[in-house]
């Protein structure tokens, strides 16, 4: 049975970002042998390990079994979004590996869909993104021809990389980066 994959507001297609595969092992949340398994990341409070399907994240029924979330809702998530997307977000959306540590992006009081890495190639069609990018070091000091050499040379194969998102409300793309 080729059941299709549940719909992700926020990770409209976690196949392309690699957070979802084809594969046929039991889900240790529902039990099934399922198309498709999360290979993402979890942040579970009891053992997770195993396969999980992502009809059991969608549904919610890992992150009960597991008090578990798959995304890390990022540390300075704007006041304006509501704690039912804070909730989505983590516990009913794939989530993505990251160099050091995923976090999700947000704009105009609603949380962003994600897309995927993205390199400095990509990047020169994205304009409100490679600003984003260019400006995120800015707390830490950095000059302007240290941004634009950190930003020339993310790859999204490479050891410095961004992560895209898509405002959901505006359209507007943002970004941010890491590296190993």
């Amino acid at each position: 049975m080729n059941e299709p994959l549940p719909d992700f507001r926020y990770h409209p297609d976690p196949q392309a970002s690699g957070s979802i595969e084809e594969g046929s092992a039991p889900c240790v949340a529902c039990g099934k042998a399922r198309t498709h398994i999360y290979v993402g990341p979890i942040y579970a409070e009891r053992d997770a390990s195993g396969q999980i399907c992502p009809w059991c994240i969608a549904d919610g029924t890992a992150a009960i079994k597991f008090d578990a979330g798959f995304t890390d809702i990022g540390w300075d998530v704007p006041t304006e979004v509501p704690e039912s997307i804070r909730d989505e977000v983590a516990h009913r959306t794939p989530g993505f590996h990251a160099w050091q540590q995923d976090h999700w992006l947000y704009h105009c009081g609603d949380a962003c869909e994600f897309l995927g890495r993205i390199g400095r190639q990509e990047l020169g069609e994205l304009p409100d993104a490679l600003e984003m990018l260019m400006h995120e070091n800015d707390a830490l000091g950095w000059s302007e021809l240290e941004s634009r050499e950190y930003v020339d040379g993310l790859d999204t194969e490479g050891e410095a990389t961004a992560y895209l998102f898509r405002c959901l409300v505006c359209g507007a793309h943002v970004a941010f980066s890491d590296s190993a």
